[in-house]
């Protein structure tokens, strides 16, 4: 007679009340439904507040958000939508994804950053330099052909967007330089150098009239063709794409290559990284500039795709750098989730635009103010993973607790 445990002496998975998971399986748990509870749980949360602020107002919160969703042309995929509300969803969906296509490059910026433990603060910058070295391209290189013009425009303003989130890595890697303060510091400087290049007398001002501060219309050829809707109405050009590609190199990157290997590792634990001989110094200069090519090519397809021009006031008002750390904190740092973080996000910034929201339903200078709050909001609470893990956390002490209360 064999003297090994029969299965029902054996501790494992089918007694949940007798297996306890290892520390790693509990870790991954949290980890799992903090990466799915957290986001949804943070949109709800900002939507809900969202709706109590304009019931404040005395308006409804269903239809204003009712307005808000028909106005970003997401109604456009539901089959009874016909006619000419049809043809009105068809155009606002374009705009959004418009919109959503720079959202994606922008929450890269910044996600690929975090993947190595920097907060890149710098995407509106690199954003910013991109879209000048686009203009410049697109304007002063008016000789170069069509499909040439479009590619040298676009791979510059990523060079440009990379060197400058470079300068960010490079002082953090010799001087120990924080990257929250010097890419802040880069964003004001490359906001200024903006505002002189197409300011009067500027180097990249138009000839035609010396008095409005913006450059020269991009050289049609350089410009990037419309797949979806009329190019006179600003249709959804070929660089959403390109943003959809960047998802997957970004994902690619960091998770099927030495480099993304050495990035996360060194996003983990910096000492823990140099000490099993990954060069954490390389890995902050590489993280910060690789982070910068997307900025630069957000603000690349921006111009090319269906702005055409840049000018001081655009350079001031621009906030989508900005909107990218949103973005990527919602989107927890994932392909997947900054792609729905930007469909979220560039659907709230059209959707309650004076172009798309019906201002009997809701006025659009407030909805505009409705759409940062929700922003603010987001970024109030993305850091509720960690309330997230400690609940379950209790729950499987509660959990135990009352397992251990009942009799054997």
């Amino acid at each position: 007679m064999s003297d090994a445990p029969s299965d029902s002496e054996v501790p494992g998975p089918r007694h949940g009340g007798d297996y306890a998971p290892s520390v790693a399986e509990r870790l991954a748990l949290y980890q799992r439904a903090g990466g799915l509870v957290t986001p949804l749980l943070t949109t709800v949360i900002a939507f809900f507040i969202g709706g109590v602020v304009v019931a404040a107002t005395g308006h409804n919160p269903i239809s204003t958000y009712k307005g808000i969703f028909e106005g970003t042309g997401l109604n456009w995929f539901f089959p009874w939508v016909s006619g000419t509300e049809r043809v009105v969803a068809e155009f606002n969906l374009q705009q959004t994804l418009l919109v959503t296509t720079t959202l994606i490059l922008t929450g890269l910026a910044v996600a690929f950053a975090f993947r190595c433990g920097m907060f890149n603060i710098g995407g509106q910058g690199q954003y910013t330099v991109g879209a000048i070295t686009a203009v410049w391209v697109g304007t002063v290189w008016a000789d170069l052909p069509g499909i040439p013009h479009a590619i040298i425009a676009i791979v510059l303003a990523m060079l440009a967007g990379a060197v400058w989130a470079g300068i960010a890595g490079i002082l953090k890697a010799t001087v120990g330089a924080h990257e929250v303060i010097t890419t802040i510091m880069l964003n004001w400087i490359a906001y200024w150098i903006g505002t002189y290049a197409f300011g009067g007398g500027g180097p990249l001002q138009n000839d035609a009239n010396k008095s409005v501060p913006i450059s020269s219309d991009v050289d049609p050829d350089a410009r990037l063709p419309v797949w979806w809707g009329e190019e006179l109405l600003q249709g959804l050009h070929i660089g959403f794409f390109v943003a959809i590609a960047a998802l997957v190199v970004y994902w690619f990157v960091l998770s099927r290559t030495t480099l993304g290997y050495e990035v996360r590792a060194v996003g983990f634990s910096p000492e823990a990284a140099r000490y099993g001989g990954i060069n954490v110094a390389r890995n902050y200069f590489l993280a910060m500039a690789i982070s910068g090519v997307f900025a630069g090519l957000g603000g690349a397809l921006d111009i090319l795709g269906w702005q055409f021009r840049l000018g001081s006031l655009d350079i001031q008002v621009s906030q989508i750098g900005f909107i990218g750390i949103a973005v990527a904190l919602l989107g927890r740092n994932t392909a997947i989730g900054v792609g729905f973080a930007a469909l979220l996000f560039g659907a709230l910034l059209y959707g309650t635009s004076t172009r798309s929201l019906d201002p009997d339903v809701f006025p659009p200078e407030l909805a505009g103010n409705l759409t940062l709050m929700i922003q603010a909001l987001v970024l109030l609470f993305v850091g509720a993973d960690l309330i997230v893990i400690y609940l379950w956390s209790l729950r499987r002490k509660l959990r135990r607790s009352r397992l251990a209360e009942v009799p054997a």
